[in-house]
C-alpha cells in the first residue's frame, strides 16, 4: 500500500497518460483536471493522469467533473462519494494543494489547471481513495456516545437547557471528513500517537455535553504527551473546514479543563 505525501510540484510524471473528452470543442470552456493515479495490482508506480472536459457539459463542482471522467472517458477512476451535499464527507480530496469536499468546491474557484490527489500523508488504497483504518481506530478509541452513571427517569429523556445544548455548537457538524487532521503537521508526523484535530474535536464534543457523566475518565484518557499536546495551534485545521468548525479552539478548550483540574 502506497503512502501519498503531498509533492511540492507540479509536474507530471513521464509515464503520466493524456484524456481528453471526444466531444470537446474549440468553442467550448476547456478545463483540465490533472489527478493522482494509483493501482496497486497494476505493479505500476503512481503518476499523474491529465483530462480535460467542457465545463459546458458539466456540473460545476470538482465531484461533477470527476463523475463525468468516470462514466464517459475513465471508468477506472476510483474515488469516494456519496451525498453530494457536503453531508456525508466521502468526498474529501485535495484540490490544487487544499483539502476540501469534492461536492463543495467549485471548479471556477481554482484557477488554472486543477491538481486534485487523495489527502495527504495517509494510505493510499487506489486512486483518490485514502485508508481510513487508523482514522476510524482513533475516533472510536474515544468511546463516541453519551456514557452515564446515573439511571435514566422512567419514560423522560435526559434534559439539557438551552444553554447547555448551545455549548454543542460547533461540535456535533463534524462529518468526519479528516480534511483537518490530514492538513496538520503533527498529525503527519505523529499519527501513530497524536489524536488529530477532528478526534479530539469529537472528543470534546462529549466534554462539553452536560449529560455525559464520565468526564473524568475522558479527560484522564486525553491526559498524555502525544494523545493532546502534539497540537501546536497553527490553525490549518480550521482553515480547511469544510463545516466552517474549529477543531483548535476545541483542543485548547480541554487543555483548559485538564489544568483546571490540576488547580
Amino acid at each position: 500500500m502506497a503512502t501519498f505525501t503531498l509533492p511540492k510540484n507540479s509536474v507530471i510524471s513521464r509515464n503520466g497518460r493524456h484524456h481528453a473528452t471526444p466531444a470537446t470543442t474549440a468553442k467550448g470552456r476547456i478545463q483540465t483536471l490533472k489527478i493522482y493515479r494509483w493501482d496497486p495490482d497494476s505493479g505500476e508506480n503512481p503518476r499523474y493522469d491529465r483530462f480535460e472536459i467542457d465545463l459546458g457539459e458539466c456540473g460545476p463542482m470538482v465531484l461533477d467533473a470527476l463523475l463525468k471522467i468516470k462514466n464517459e472517458i475513465d471508468p477506472t477512476l476510483t474515488f469516494r462519494r456519496s451525498c453530494r451535499e457536503g453531508i456525508c464527507g466521502s468526498c474529501s480530496m485535495n484540490m490544487n494543494g487544499k483539502n476540501g469536499l469534492a461536492c463543495t468546491t467549485a471548479m471556477e474557484d481554482l484557477k488554472g489547471e486543477i491538481r486534485i490527489t487523495p489527502l495527504p500523508h495517509m494510505e493510499v488504497v487506489k486512486d483518490l481513495v485514502p485508508d481510513f483504518s487508523l482514522f476510524y481506530a482513533q475516533y472510536a478509541s474515544i468511546r463516541p456516545w453519551l456514557q452515564t452513571v446515573t439511571t435514566t427517569p422512567s419514560g423522560k429523556e435526559r434534559l439539557q437547557t438551552p444553554e447547555q445544548r448551545a455549548k454543542l455548537d460547533g461540535l456535533y457538524e463534524c462529518i468526519l471528513c479528516a480534511c483537518c487532521s490530514t492538513a496538520c503537521p503533527s498529525y503527519w508526523w505523529n499519527s501513530d500517537k497524536f489524536l488529530g484535530p477532528a478526534i479530539l474535536l469529537q472528543a470534546y464534543r462529549w466534554l462539553a455535553d452536560s449529560r455525559d457523566e464520565m468526564t473524568g475518565e475522558r479527560l484522564d484518557e486525553l491526559h498524555d504527551p502525544f494523545r493532546l499536546y502534539r497540537c501546536h495551534t497553527i490553525m490549518n485545521c480550521a482553515n480547511v473546514c469544510p463545516k466552517g468548525l474549529n477543531p483548535a479552539k476545541a483542543i485548547a478548550e480541554t487543555k483548559k479543563l485538564l489544568a483546571e483540574r490540576e488547580l
